[in-house]
């Protein structure tokens, strides 16, 4: 193995777009590339909902005009 290239076990994840717009292809994503987000969901409202228990939010109405300043 004269490659050190041909060793390496991680590869990176299929790809959309050029440049400035490259992102992961969501279409081809799964548990395989370590990326099972079947629970993303659930997770996001539980956060979003300890979040707005606790007050740990900012709407527009709780930030004043001389915040903005």
């Amino acid at each position: 193995m004269s490659d050190p290239f041909a060793r390496a076990t991680a590869s990176a994840p299929p790809t959309l777009g050029e440049g400035c717009l490259r992102r992961f292809d969501p279409e081809r994503m799964d548990e395989t590339l370590g990326a099972d987000f079947a629970a993303a969901a659930a997770l996001w409202a539980e956060q979003a909902t300890v979040a707005g228990d606790a007050g740990d939010h900012l709407s527009a109405h709780d930030v004043s005009e001389a915040a903005l300043d």
